[in-house]
């Protein structure tokens, strides 16, 4: 007999950061101890940070544990078809209270040929920005492995990346091979692939509490590295009550919700939706039960759940694989 299915949210996986703050905490609610929190794992299967329900009749149960038990009902019919039994994606909340590194994330045939893992094609939405805060996102101009090495080495590296003044609902779209960083004063939710595979090229000659410099990848950097100009920016409308497509790539789409009211959902069975919400607050209506869901709240409806309710006055990133 198939359990009963649910709406889920999990235990957020705290990561303690140099560039981390206490936004996480003060904005998003989060029960952070440490002045120096840059992340919140949401929902992740990244090895030795699995999620774990936090709510209903499978709390304390693993993310893992329910897929294997369940592909078809968690993942959707079309996802396990795709992946078996993994869950494709990472969602996560940043805080930088400084900047990140410069860094850049392979593609899945170097990340399945070194790492054994996924490329990572990620997005943000920006959440909350400070005045003048802003990201570092590609070349400015189109570049070569050359011109990038000269100015690594005479630490002018950030003289030829783009440098985009952020603002809260900024989306930005990174493929793989795209050179970023997070700027100091932004909070933003993070969509990605589930990979934790980055290069570090240059981070700003820090030392962390016991005066040691943090690694750099600068070797194996240079094959995953785009060198050429990219648009990272994504516009999208906000049409209240609809899902508004953000980004609709290979590995996941993601769509804006401005909700204010009610909006009827059916789904195929085909893919999991995850909600993350992004401002406001909303409820989940499924079979008779209510859950309300604040800003900083990530829900897993599994595919199982062909029908429900949304509503309430809030903004939500919908996200399900096409």
């Amino acid at each position: 007999m198939k359990p009963e299915f649910y709406p889920l949210q999990f235990e957020p996986i705290l990561k303690e950061r140099i560039w981390g703050g206490e936004k996480l905490k003060t904005l998003l609610n989060k029960p952070i101890t440490s002045k120096i929190t840059g992340e919140s794992w949401e929902l992740s299967t990244v090895e030795g940070d699995v999620s774990v329900v936090a709510n209903g009749d499978f709390k304390g149960k693993s993310l893992m544990e329910l897929i294997n038990e369940t592909p078809n009902e968690i993942l959707g019919t079309k996802v396990y078809e795709r992946f078996g039994k993994q869950f494709p994606l990472l969602f996560k909340y940043l805080d930088a209270r400084e900047d990140l590194s410069i860094q850049v994330h392979p593609n899945d045939k170097l990340a399945k040929e070194r790492h054994n893992s996924f490329g990572k094609t990620e997005m943000w939405y920006v959440m909350q920005a400070d005045a003048d805060a802003r990201i570092i996102v590609g070349f400015k101009e189109n570049s070569s492995k050359e011109e990038y090495l000269k100015h690594l080495e005479d630490n002018t590296l950030v003289s030829i990346l783009d440098d985009v003044k952020a603002k809260s609902g900024d989306v930005f779209f990174l493929e793989t091979g795209t050179v970023h960083a997070i700027g100091a004063g932004l909070v933003v939710a993070e969509i990605q692939q589930t990979s934790d595979i980055t290069y570090r090229l240059y981070d700003f000659d820090r030392v962390d509490a016991q005066g040691n410099k943090r690694e750099l990848h600068v070797d194996l950097a240079l094959d995953a590295i785009n060198y050429n100009k990219v648009d990272t920016q994504k516009k999208y409308t906000s049409e209240i009550n609809s899902s508004n497509t953000v980004v609709d790539c290979p590995y996941f789409t993601t769509n804006f919700v401005p909700l204010d009211g009610k909006i009827e959902t059916v789904k195929s069975g085909e893919t999991f939706t995850v909600y993350m919400c992004i401002e406001g607050s909303f409820e989940i209506e499924y079979n008779g039960l209510k859950q309300i869901y604040k800003q900083g709240d990530t829900v897993l409806v599994p595919a199982a759940i062909n029908a429900f309710v949304l509503s309430g006055k809030a903004s939500i990133l919908e996200i399900y694989i096409s």
